[in-house]
């Protein structure tokens, strides 16, 4: 905690995250962070944020990476914003686009939901599912950045606002998500998604992702993003086929799949109505795709 606001850091990812910004630590809170990243030898500093805080960062030294409309209480926009004490490499985001231009064609010609085949079930998953959700995510990622492979961290998080769902083959779990919840904005990010090789190709993300956003709406969750790896066609595609919408790319933000990468943004507003009413402060965010 810096003040009220809490911060995810940890060498691992090379990183302090401004994961929730509490107004009565602003517009303080840009200098602690960039005192706290130094202090521990971080190279990279990101934060998300609210509109009306978007000003005070870019004339900190940070660049909005990523806009999600509606982010806080479908109200209020939010940001991802990112400050680098390395610069970044040229040509950091070759391919992202190629990436981007399949996701969104096949998204404008694919958009049907997802079915299960006869015999798998969606299902919630509980605590006790704990020790083979990790095992999967053993199996599936190289590097994750945090530590879902610990039982005891999934336990843990399940219990505050951590939502997990999986698709089972009989009793076998074959893939899972999650979405992570913060009531208070009334926001989650569908995360953690994984499905072991033998069960790939049958459109389980894409079918994890509806129910999700089903549960999401029955307890009042207005607005739904992911962040994922910018350059894997499928996670991409799965995003664009359900409807989401690209808000932006944030630079080498994450370790996962056994180096860092840049990730991209998608959102969607799960009230429909929203999309048509005017929204909180945008900010001054230039382009928000993330683009030198």
């Amino acid at each position: 905690m810096l003040g009220g606001s809490l911060v995810h850091h940890g060498p691992f990812n090379d990183r302090a995250y401004l994961f929730r910004l509490d107004p009565t630590d602003f517009p303080g809170i840009t200098d602690q962070l960039l005192a706290f990243a130094r202090g521990r030898g971080y190279s990279r500093i990101f934060a998300r944020i609210p509109a009306p805080a978007c000003g005070h960062f870019i004339s900190s030294g940070y660049r909005p990476r990523a806009r999600i409309p509606g982010l806080y209480r479908g109200e209020v926009d939010g940001y991802y914003m990112a400050a680098y004490r390395d610069p970044l490499q040229s040509g950091w985001q070759d391919g992202i686009d190629d990436v981007l231009a399949v996701a969104e064609e096949k998204g404008r010609r694919s958009a049907a939901s997802p079915t299960l085949e006869p015999g798998f079930t969606c299902t919630p998953a509980t605590p006790a599912d704990a020790p083979a959700l990790a095992a999967i995510y053993r199996k599936v990622f190289v590097t994750y950045p945090v530590p879902v492979h610990d039982p005891a961290y999934l336990v843990r998080e399940m219990h505050h606002n951590l939502h997990c769902f999986c698709i089972r083959d009989g009793k076998k779990i074959a893939a899972i998500a999650s979405a992570a919840v913060d009531p208070e904005g009334q926001f989650a990010e569908m995360t953690g998604f994984a499905t072991l090789p033998e069960y790939r190709g049958r459109g389980f993300s894409g079918r994890l992702l509806r129910w999700m956003e089903t549960k999401m709406r029955s307890i009042g969750i207005k607005t739904a993003f992911a962040i994922v790896r910018a350059r894997s066609y499928p996670a991409n595609i799965t995003f664009a086929r359900a409807g989401y919408t690209h808000a932006g790319t944030v630079p080498g933000c994450v370790n996962i799949c056994g180096s860092f990468e840049d990730m991209s943004v998608w959102y969607r507003l799960l009230d429909d109505r929203m999309a048509a009413l005017p929204r909180g402060i945008s900010g001054p965010a230039g382009d928000a795709r993330g683009k030198e």
